[in-house]
């Protein structure tokens, strides 16, 4: 991998992807969590300390696809010009901000820059080019900078203008920030150097969305521990009554075919054998216990039961590698929290053991941020959406086009 750390920046000017897609307030358009920004503080930093400048680029959400009710974009909403205080104030120098990602000031302003200084470039995303992989578009933003430092791991899947298309013009003064590069080593000690027992934590709503990674996994870990909503689609294949759970009747057999092949490679695929069950999908529902071969109609599986809880945290706590992602029930609402926050401390302790853990974002992390466990585990992941892709075998754009 070439890093920063294989460049000196001084008198250099780096243009840096950076993933500021943090979410805001709905109302006062407040960060209410800043973990992205503070992750790529360290590339910034060397950069600048080298005595190079940055031209930081990034998206914010999906501007183009979630307009405002007359059909327009909601600039407002969606500017990074929300992220520019808390950004100086982590890297502890003045962020200057360009209102537009192209254009006259953006380029005056990028040209201007002496050593030590940081610009942000406003959202990418308000340009339809940038998701197209636009490659004039990506020429352009290339004019901002002597290096390209790929730091964002998040959309690194995407072979957007400034994650993939903008390296061609930097042939040979392209690398990897240190997030970009925490991100793979972590991911790759997992998939290529997991000590055993390896234990792999999957939930989430819906079997579809973790088939080529449950496929994938089968061929390195020794313990599969599924939960979340498509724990249910695999208890239907296997007969049981799942009353009114999340169930996704077409991928029946796919979930067969999972089971068999974990059981034809010695893979120890653990469901859950209890459910907190609910009258409805709401914090205030009535709840109770239920045994998972027999759910009553009405009544929805929304977090792993007592028995299922304490059965995977001692698989947990045995393992010396793990890997966690998604979530065991709606833990967003307390009433059906449990199950998650017991997997998560249970990660925990077994970290605290010397077992490797990595959380692979999305709500894992979230889970983790929220259960107080971050300083707990081995690594949390930034990028939620790149990390599976990257479980499932996929050569993701981002990183292929650094590596080229």
């Amino acid at each position: 991998m070439k890093t920063i750390d294989s460049i000196n920046f001084s008198g250099k000017r780096a243009l840096v992807r950076v993933d500021f897609n943090v979410p805001l307030d709905k109302a006062t358009l407040a960060i209410t969590d800043d973990a992205r920004i503070r992750a790529t503080v360290p590339t910034i930093k060397k950069i600048l300390a080298d005595g190079g400048s940055c031209v930081l680029m990034s998206h914010l959400g999906r501007p183009l696809k979630k307009l405002k009710e007359d059909g327009s974009v909601d600039y407002e909403k969606h500017s990074l010009k929300h992220t520019l205080q808390k950004t100086s104030e982590l890297l502890g120098v003045p962020v200057q901000f360009a209102s537009d990602c192209i254009g006259t000031e953006a380029t005056e302003m990028a040209a201007n820059l002496k050593a030590g200084e940081v610009l942000l470039l406003e959202n990418l995303r308000f340009y339809k080019e940038e998701e197209k992989g636009d490659e004039a578009f990506a020429e352009k933003l290339s004019k901002y900078g002597d290096v390209y430092v790929n730091d964002a791991f998040g959309t690194c899947h995407r072979a957007h203008a400034s994650t993939a298309v903008v390296a061609k013009f930097f042939p040979s003064a392209k690398c990897f920030g240190y997030v970009m590069a925490n991100e793979i080593a972590n991911a790759e000690k997992v998939m290529k150097k997991a000590e055993q027992p390896f234990t792999a934590i999957v939930g989430g709503a819906k079997v579809s969305d973790k088939l080529l990674i449950l496929e994938n996994l089968l061929n390195s870990v020794n313990n599969l521990l599924i939960g979340g909503g498509m724990a249910y689609t695999f208890l239907k294949a296997m007969g049981h009554e799942i009353g009114s759970s999340l169930c996704e009747d077409d991928r029946l057999d796919l979930c067969k075919h999972l089971i068999d092949k974990a059981d034809s490679k010695g893979v120890n695929l653990l469901l859950p054998f209890d459910s907190v069950v609910a009258d409805k999908f709401d914090n205030a529902a009535n709840t109770k216990v239920c045994d998972n071969t027999m759910i009553e109609t009405g009544w929805m599986g929304l977090d792993i039961g007592p028995e299922a809880s304490k059965e995977y945290c001692k698989v947990i706590r045995e393992s010396k590698t793990i890997l966690w992602n998604g979530p065991m029930g709606v833990f967003e609402m307390t009433s059906f929290e449990n199950g998650t926050k017991s997997v998560a401390q249970a990660v925990a302790d077994a970290t605290s053991k010397g077992a490797f853990s990595l959380i692979g974002g999305g709500d894992s992390a979230a889970a983790v941020a929220k259960f107080g466990f971050e300083e707990k585990v081995s690594y949390v992941s930034t990028g939620g959406g790149a990390l599976l892709e990257y479980f499932e075998g996929k050569t993701l754009p981002g990183i292929a086009a650094i590596n080229d």
